[in-house]
């Protein structure tokens, strides 16, 4: 699930996560800072979601926690997930591999950062670099990909 900041990606899914039926395991890649806007969408996060889907703050180690969760994951974001690493350096073989291995449903959502304003600096361009490396890699081994525009999604051939 792709798409911009405030596209409506993350809510188009957890309709599709609610639409399975079953609890889901909400794998968060954000950690909370002291930053009363980011705390704030957190909250906003967690009050759309049902009270009986557990919540796993993987920060950096989200292919562990890929790993040790059954059932159906709901992973938001990958974005989150590139900034915690240092120099943005993430194993994305290894992501690919617990992805594939599962059983259960993953629904991925992630920031489509090829859209947007060229960032003016060295560290902006690197984040880029690496998320977007990022978005292909789980692309490439997904059964679907959309594209969150405007709250509308459009799936991706």
């Amino acid at each position: 699930m792709l798409g911009g900041t405030r596209s409506g990606k993350s809510e188009h899914a957890e309709r599709l996560a609610l639409a399975l039926g079953v609890p889901v395991t909400y794998l968060a890649t954000a950690l909370s800072y002291d930053d009363p806007d980011f705390e704030a969408r957190i909250r906003r996060h967690r009050a759309r979601r049902p009270a009986d889907w557990p919540t796993v703050e993987t920060g950096a180690d989200l292919v562990g926690a890929l790993r040790g969760t059954e059932g159906p994951v709901l992973v938001d974001s990958l974005g989150t997930w590139v900034s915690a690493h240092h120099d943005f350096e993430v194993d994305l073989p290894a992501l690919q591999s617990v992805l594939i291995e599962r059983h259960d449903d993953a629904i991925l959502v992630s920031e489509e950062v090829g859209l947007s304003v060229h960032p003016p600096t060295e560290l902006g361009r690197r984040f880029v670099d690496a998320l977007g490396e990022t978005n292909r890699a789980v692309a490439d081994i997904a059964d679907q990909v959309l594209l969150v525009v405007a709250g509308r999604a459009l799936v991706l051939p």
